[in-house]
């Protein structure tokens, strides 16, 4: 539409030709180009000849009274465009048999011709707006059409096909206690049988292998990294007994089995500062005390919020806050596989007399992991081999990379020594404690002054539990069995409380596993977009609690394959890690919108919102974004343990943040741009 613009308010339109055929048309537009030095004489010629070899071939009268002669070569330096009306319409042959009065001719080089059927589309919508056909016809001068113009944008700004913002079934919860609840054991109850038996497929089984993986690199690296931050009170074994327990009860009881419990970084951050303050206090000694008694008042919380349909807050949550937070949990995961590998280095090259081969070969492992990963989940879209095979190929893309590398690895094993996997001989504590922790060995002010950081604790959970379960039912993804966010709460907090009674990490919804987990599940098809460029859209996935089972049940029997895992070198794991986080970022509107800042502004795809909403909005509401996102990831890097305390705060935050935006964005700007889902292209009459 720009380009249409631009080339009228510079002049390219002939009012009232007079003209009863095609070819009058095309020689006097040629001789008013030549006329105004957009083409040479020796180009004259060329055009006529071709644009009238054009129209024999094909009539390029489209109908609704409009033709679109066109001729592409390499002899035009530059796209051109002349508006044409005629004094009296005439029959040029149009598909809807109405006379043709209305002529857009296109010229430009060969290399521009693939934007011609963007370029169609657009004069087809502006065509069929009967107001701007009207006000064509009665424009008097240039900037009466361009006035025309400018009112047709305005009307497709106001007039956006945008789906009205609605309310899920999952948050229409009455304010009875426990209605939201019984709401979802109503919505999915129904379908409990269903998800056992639809799991018993072929995808399921790939998902199960990927996951197993994906699932237990987290539960050991966070399980190390709060052992470390807890003097071992807390460690990898904790975390793995604890991932199984939980995710078997929650797979088996909770609503939304899509949806995959574990440790989190902001929780895991949470634990060490506790900690931490802990020592502060003097009692670092009787750390698991106040770690159960923080965990009881969380769970008891928890609990409460989803007896009240405190869930149905989430209403309030649009694509904003699901982007910042999905990107934050994203971003968690790659920083911690980046880390891993830069300490590698680090380590390898602190040392003079050492080898450099082990941190080059982690790197290589790393990196052939998360390439092997990512081909073959595009190998769908090949055009090579059998279907089933491609289909294959994609879905254990995963597991055959991790294989692959771990093969490479076991096969230098002689040469570099690597640091693999380790998952402990058995469940014993981490540091030989009693499993059952002595809840009153702490002071009694100990056991009412931990609500405090129990709160926060609980708006942590809260959220990233609600946040999640949102992300996984977007609309987009095509979900059929129904919502369960109060349920599946009230299950997070009971599971909560009964891991405090034991020390082991709490633990809610993992959102980049949980967004793995159902695009595993999923299949998809690629969509191409106007302007050539394309995307996956989910068009069924397989929902089952079969594979959040079957995932928690191996989990649970690792010390029997023990001999097995402790080969598995930890560079493929973070080449896992890389690979989900990559992966739940791919697709997501927020990227999309960012890359925008270093594309070439010509070469922008046609996206609803890039169609609807001007660039300069675009960027800026992309730009809050970011900044909320670097606020939230440098608050998870500082030092100041106060500040991080708070770390749910600050998500919470985002809520008001995007409340005072409607203040200083038009409110159709921001119904295209925070839409829960992407509005259907408009579709011409003649498509």
């Amino acid at each position: 539409m720009e380009f249409l613009r631009k080339s009228l308010t510079e002049g390219s339109c002939l009012l009232n030709l007079q003209a009863s055929n095609i070819e009058g048309v095309i020689r006097e537009s040629a001789e008013f180009l030549v006329q105004t030095g957009r083409l040479s004489e020796a180009q004259r010629e060329t055009v006529v000849t071709g644009l009238l070899a054009r129209e024999k071939v094909v009539p390029t009268a489209i109908g609704n009274a409009c033709a679109l002669p066109h001729f592409y070569d390499d002899a035009i330096d530059a796209p051109i465009m002349v508006f044409v009306r005629l004094k009296r319409a005439a029959n040029f042959g149009a598909p809807d048999g109405i006379a043709t009065r209305f002529i857009f001719l296109l010229l430009g080089p060969t290399d521009r011709a693939g934007e011609h059927l963007d370029l169609l589309a657009t004069i087809a919508r502006l065509m069929s707006d009967r107001e701007f056909h009207f006000e064509a016809s009665r424009a008097s001068t240039q900037q009466a059409l361009i006035s025309a113009l400018d009112q047709h944008l305005l009307r497709m700004q106001s007039a956006v096909s945008v789906k009205p913002r609605e309310i899920s079934e999952g948050l229409k919860a009455t304010g009875k206690p426990f209605d939201g609840i019984t709401r979802d054991l109503k919505r999915r109850l129904p379908h409990y049988l269903s998800d056992f038996t639809d799991g018993f497929d072929r995808k399921c089984l790939a998902s199960v292998l990927f996951l197993f993986f994906a699932c237990l690199a987290p539960a050991v690296t966070f399980g190390g990294i709060m052992g470390l931050g807890t003097d071992g009170q807390i460690g990898a074994v904790e975390m793995l007994v604890a991932t199984a327990a939980c995710g078997v009860v929650y797979s088996l009881l909770a609503g939304q089995p899509l949806i995959i419990l574990g440790g989190i970084g902001p929780l895991l951050i949470f634990t060490v500062i506790l900690y931490r303050l802990c020592g502060d206090f003097e009692l670092q000694n009787q750390f698991l005390g106040v770690y159960g008694w923080v965990g009881l008042w969380t769970g008891g919380f928890t609990v409460l919020l989803a007896i009240t349909n405190a869930s149905n807050l989430m209403r309030h949550f649009t694509r904003f806050t699901d982007e910042v937070f999905s990107a934050l949990m994203s971003a968690i995961f790659i920083h911690e596989a980046v880390k891993a590998i830069v300490n590698t280095f680090s380590t390898s090259f602190a040392d003079e007399q050492a080898s450099h081969d082990t941190a080059f070969l982690t790197l290589l492992l790393a990196l052939g992991t998360f390439y092997i990963a990512m081909s073959l989940s595009r190998f769908r879209k090949s055009h090579f081999l059998l279907p089933w095979m491609r289909e294959f190929l994609a879905d254990f893309g995963p597991s055959i990379a991790l294989l692959c590398m771990a093969i490479v690895a076991f096969w230098l094993r002689d040469e570099v020594s690597l640091k693999t996997l380790v998952v402990g001989s058995g469940f014993d504590t981490t540091t030989g404690r009693p499993w059952l922790v002595d809840l009153g060995s702490v002071p009694t002010w100990i056991k009412f002054a931990a609500a405090g950081p129990a709160a926060l604790a609980t708006v942590l959970v809260y959220l990233s539990q609600n946040i999640t379960a949102r992300l996984v039912n977007n609309p987009e993804n095509k979900l059929t069995k129904g919502e369960s966010y109060h349920l599946d709460l009230g299950v997070v907090g009971l599971l909560i409380g009964a891991c405090s009674f034991f020390g082991f990490p709490w633990l809610c919804a993992a959102t980049v596993r949980s967004l793995a987990h159902m695009r595993a599940l999923a299949d998809v098809e690629e969509v191409v977009g106007r302007g050539g460029s394309s995307k996956d859209r989910i068009i069924h996935v397989t929902e089952n609690r079969v594979t959040a089972l079957a995932i928690h049940l191996l989990i649970a029997g690792t010390p029997f394959v023990l001999p097995l895992l402790k080969y598995l070198p930890m560079a493929t794991l973070y080449g896992i890690f890389l690979y989900m986080g990559v992966v739940s970022l791919q697709g997501m509107q927020f990227m999309e919108r960012l890359s925008l800042w270093v594309m070439d502004s010509s070469l922008y795809p046609a996206t609803h919102y890039i169609r609807r909403v001007p660039i300069r909005v675009i960027h800026t509401f992309t730009l809050v974004q970011f900044v909320c996102l670097a606020v939230l990831c440098v608050i998870n890097v500082i030092p100041s343990e106060p500040v991080r305390i708070l770390f749910p705060v600050f998500i919470a935050l985002l809520i008001p943040i995007r409340w005072l935006m409607d203040r200083f964005f038009a409110k159709e700007h921001l119904a295209i741009l925070d839409a829960d889902e992407e509005p259907d292209d408009e579709q011409s009459h003649w498509f």
